[in-house]
């Protein structure tokens, strides 16, 4: 599964769309600060929309749909799924498949753990 998605500051604050296939991974990346550029520089990295697609290229179209989008029509999107801008990060734990394999891509991001023996 692919994934198209929105991330803010704050409510009606800077919008940022990206797209990516494990969209946890991803955004735990965003969290983390370690995917440098827009949403970084403008602190975005509150989950507020996503939409899920079948393959890489209807959702990278998606994608470069939405960014093209006039910012009302961003906004509207978003008040239509998610009025109160809720950060959805921790609902899409339980059903976002790709969330089972993060805390193996954290411990292999973060090296050995130290023996405490």
């Amino acid at each position: 599964m692919f994934y198209v998605y929105i991330l803010t500051n704050k409510r009606n604050g800077t919008l940022y769309t990206g797209h990516a296939d494990n969209i946890y991974r991803r955004i735990w990346e965003h969290r983390g600060g370690h995917v440098p550029g827009f949403a970084a520089k403008y602190g975005c990295n509150r989950l507020v929309w996503m939409e899920g697609h079948e393959s890489r290229e209807t959702a990278f179209r998606r994608e470069r749909q939405i960014k093209a989008w006039k910012r009302a029509w961003k906004l509207a999107l978003i008040e239509r799924e998610n009025p109160e801008w809720q950060d959805v990060f921790d609902e899409m734990l339980a059903w976002v498949p790709e969330a089972t394999d993060l805390t193996r891509w954290q411990r292999q991001q973060s090296g050995p753990r130290p023996s405490t023996g």
